[in-house]
């Protein structure tokens, strides 16, 4: 243990009750795991000490005839339950201010939404990319093994399918899923103003009650401010001439922003924009404020904080800015829950930070929209890449140089381009037949088509461990992953066969409270003993004993 300094005045006494202070680093160690109960440390004959007994006073003045200790510092009990917004919580019927982001084509899973949920935290389904009847699936499971514990399904911006947009909803409406991750939005759009809205009433109070909720995951001010501000008059408009709203709940949107609460997403997997979360998430809160202020809403849009969440310092600092939850999305693609194979939790078992690159998005294409992808062990980020140099380039297939299409053929298709437009050809007249009349018309769209369908399967080659396309691989992540390999190197989570959902998720927010009692003490100048701050992964059943007391 660090000399105390002997010449600053004490913050106040410690009186002794049955244990007396020690001096040794390993029980400073024990006693800042124990978040449950305070922390104490007090000048003792000379040497700093720590106890978690007894009582304190605040004040330099030592009372007269008491055996008191000067105390140099201490640090209050935090149960992980207390990080985060407590409306937030009280709001989702949450233990923990925490969500497993919504990781497309059903990598973020049924039973991993099941895990968390049964655990006191929300898991969003990952919908985007799944067709209706495999979405509406996953909605009756949850809801069977579920029932009242919280869960919610994601929603995906989709400019190239606005049908499966609105179908979705449609969905999500007709089953009765009361809450949505709205994510990739560009702009607000019909279907998910319908989902907002629909079902609006005025409360015996008076208060405006919204049955639907949204989480709006963004990482643009521009955007950001669609979801604080209430939802558009044009659309509200549209929805009561179509009769799928009434007047009066067109009215009452007016009172209402568009989302209950918004993620700001910094530099994430898949889709983002690789935002600092250092000054993203201080913005996101600024302009919750002004727009708060502004509409005066009586219940002001919490923010919460994703992209980077993967270690207990990282989980700990998005709470001290401000966060009301954090959410996870890379760290948890390499847990066994994840709707993914083996393979790829391997591959995201050994990437380090720089192992994330930025590549074409299927969905958003055309627009050079860009996704966050793992480029350890794959070459899909750099053919990705190739394919849409070669869409601006050219106006169609034909034009392209010989020697290259002979490349994408044996490469990338692996049989010719024709034959892949036979089964794109396919998949869209099951998924969007408007497309195949415009490529038919448009010999550069059918390209594009072509090109989108390597992208998409990428995923599905991944998630289904597809051998023979290990190469072509496409894993979304970011550099959130690297960090929590290097956190967890050496403990028993480095191997992906030990990575359960709640494990980590245990670990993160346990970690996140020791840390955050690490720098009260700090910030009191309490030279901390080497290696005293250093969080270690500890199994569940010892997470819960030291989060129930019991340790």
């Amino acid at each position: 243990m660090i000399s105390p300094n002997t010449d600053e005045l004490p913050q106040g006494w410690w009186y002794p009750d049955q244990k007396q202070p020690q001096a040794d680093d390993l029980d400073f160690h024990k006693a800042l795991r124990q978040v449950t109960r305070p922390l104490y440390v007090v000048n003792l004959k000379g040497r700093a000490a720590v106890t978690q007994d007894g009582t304190i006073t605040i004040g330099p003045v030592k009372p007269d005839g008491s055996d008191a200790l000067p105390l140099l510092g201490y640090a209050p009990a935090l149960h992980p339950r207390n990080l985060g917004d407590s409306q937030f919580k009280k709001a989702y019927h949450l233990r923990y201010a925490y969500i497993a982001g919504a990781m497309a084509n059903g990598i973020t899973s049924v039973e991993m939404v099941e895990a968390v949920g049964r655990a006191g935290m929300i898991g969003f389904f990952g919908a985007a990319g799944l067709l209706p009847d495999q979405i509406e699936a996953a909605v009756h499971l949850l809801q069977q093994r579920l029932g009242e514990r919280p869960f919610g399904f994601n929603l995906i911006h989709s400019p190239a399918d606005p049908e499966l947009e609105s179908a979705t909803v449609n969905l999500y409406l007709r089953n009765k899923v009361t809450l949505i991750s709205a994510s990739a939005y560009l702009g607000l759009t019909l279907p998910l103003v319908y989902y907002r809205v629909q079902g609006l009433t005025r409360d015996s109070s008076g208060n405006v009650a919204c049955p639907n909720k949204i989480i709006a995951k963004v990482s643009r001010v521009e955007v950001a401010r669609k979801f604080l501000e209430p939802p558009p008059e044009k659309y509200l408009r549209q929805l009561v001439e179509s009769n799928l709203i009434s007047a009066q709940q067109a009215a009452l949107a007016a009172e209402i922003p568009m989302a209950d609460d918004v993620t700001a997403e910094a530099d994430s997997g898949g889709h983002t924009d690789n935002r600092p979360a250092l000054t993203l998430l201080p913005t996101m809160l600024a302009l919750r404020d002004e727009i708060s202020q502004h509409y005066g809403y009586k219940n002001p849009v919490r923010v919460g904080l994703a992209g980077g969440i993967a270690t207990p310092h990282s989980t700990a600092a998005a709470f001290a800015m401000g966060a009301a939850y954090v959410l996870t999305g890379s760290v948890n693609q390499s847990c066994i829950e994840a709707g993914t194979s083996d393979t790829v939790r391997q591959m995201l078992a050994e990437a380090d930070q720089a192992d994330v690159t930025m590549a074409p998005a299927a969905d958003m294409f055309e627009l050079g929209v860009k996704v966050q992808v793992l480029k350890r062990g794959t070459m899909f980020p750099l053919r990705a890449a190739k394919l849409y140099e070669l869409y601006n380039r050219h106006n169609c297939y034909e034009d392209i140089p010989a020697d290259q299409r002979a490349v994408l053929e044996r490469d990338f298709f692996k049989c010719s381009f024709e034959d892949e437009w036979v089964q794109t050809r396919d998949f869209f007249t099951q998924r969007d037949p408007r497309q195949i009349d415009l490529a038919e018309k448009d010999p550069k769209h059918k390209m594009a088509l072509v090109f989108r369908s390597y992208l998409g399967q990428s995923s599905n080659w991944a998630n289904a461990g597809d051998q023979t396309r290990k190469i072509d691989y496409q894993i979304w992540c970011g550099p959130a992953i690297g960090a929590f390999n290097h956190w967890v190197k050496g403990s028993f989570l480095e191997n992906w066969e030990n990575r359960e959902t709640v494990t980590v998720a245990m670990n993160l927010m346990l970690g996140a409270a020791i840390t955050t009692r690490v720098n009260w003490l700090r910030q009191q100048g309490i030279a901390l003993p080497a290696g005293t701050e250093r969080v270690f992964p500890l199994r569940l059943p010892e997470i819960l004993q030291l989060v129930e007391g019991r340790l």
